[in-house]
């Protein structure tokens, strides 16, 4: 069955469910005084949710693979700050792990 629309992509709800954990992890008491890790993780996990959802909204393939491509790489932003806030001791090993994963599973 082909997607109606963007909230029909399986992606694009996972990545939903993906920005709602990235703002709760980020509500912790650690992140509070650094809101240059807090703003750009959080801004990163939308930019995944949200290009998957103008790629798709251009009814074109070649569009919307060059949306995914950006998304991918929004993934990989977030990935990389979670390894600073981990290292910060901003976040466990087991939050860095299932948020870390997530945003793996995310771009498969």
């Amino acid at each position: 069955m082909k997607a109606k629309s963007f909230e029909d992509l399986q992606v694009w709800q996972d990545t939903r469910k993906f920005v709602k954990s990235i703002y709760e992890l980020t509500s912790l008491d650690n992140f509070k005084k650094d809101y240059g890790l807090k703003d750009q993780i959080q801004r990163a996990a939308v930019s995944i949710m949200n290009n998957i959802s103008e790629g798709f909204e251009r009814d074109n393939n070649k569009e919307f693979m060059r949306f995914l491509s950006y998304s991918k790489g929004s993934a990989g932003e977030v990935r990389s700050m979670l390894y600073v806030a981990m290292d910060l001791e901003y976040i466990s090993k087991n939050d860095f792990d299932d948020n870390y994963n997530s945003a793996v599973d995310i771009i498969k």
